[in-house]
């Protein structure tokens, strides 16, 4: 009598479970976290591009130690802020966001010390890693953008009633985006 129970409970569970989207969900939410780790993958490649660009400077900049130093040191905060895809939330987000946002900082004032060494700008080795540094700051952009648009597809499909009710039962949250920073809705001054 119980394997009959048993049967007829799974036969009712298939069909409820087919119908509150659960697959959908599961689904949803793996293409958050493979986006998510695109744009880890793109923010390691600007990572890996900085020692190169480094020792590059070093050679035509030697008294702007401290720059490259700092530069050294946003790289190491920025590479130890790692996250589990499935912990993924705001806060985490927001701290691996202020992490790589020092890591911009201080590679944006790298490039305006090397402005002022004409035979560093006219190096080869060093054009090409700046190329390659802008080019992956492109691609951090892009993936940034299919991780909100995962993230978004994902959110809203599990706050649609009735899969609301579901989503709360597997333990589906709600996946963080990634913010603007602050202060960038203001225009830089620029002063000639």
């Amino acid at each position: 009598m119980k394997k009959i129970q048993v049967y007829l409970m799974a036969l009712v569970m298939v069909p409820f479970f087919a119908s509150c989207g659960y697959n959908s969900m599961v689904e949803k939410s793996e293409a958050v976290d493979a986006s998510w780790a695109q744009v880890e993958n793109v923010y390691q490649r600007r990572a890996d591009l900085i020692p190169n660009l480094v020792n590059t400077v070093k050679g035509y900049a030697a008294h702007e130690k401290e720059t490259l130093q700092g530069v050294i040191e946003a790289r190491s905060k920025a590479t130890s802020v790692n996250i589990d895809a499935s912990k993924l939330n705001a806060e985490s987000l927001a701290q691996f966001q202020q992490a790589q946002g020092g890591l911009s900082s201080a590679l944006s004032k790298l490039m305006v010390v090397m402005e002022r060494y004409p035979d560093l700008k006219a190096n080869q080795n060093f054009l090409e890693l700046q190329a390659q540094l802008e080019g992956t700051e492109n691609r951090i952009t892009v993936e940034r953008q299919r991780f909100n648009d995962a993230s978004k597809d994902y959110n809203t499909y599990i706050k649609k009633f009735p899969r609301v009710i579901y989503a709360k039962w597997f333990d589906f949250v709600e996946k963080p985006y990634f913010k603007a920073e602050e202060g960038s809705n203001k225009a830089p001054k620029v002063e000639f």
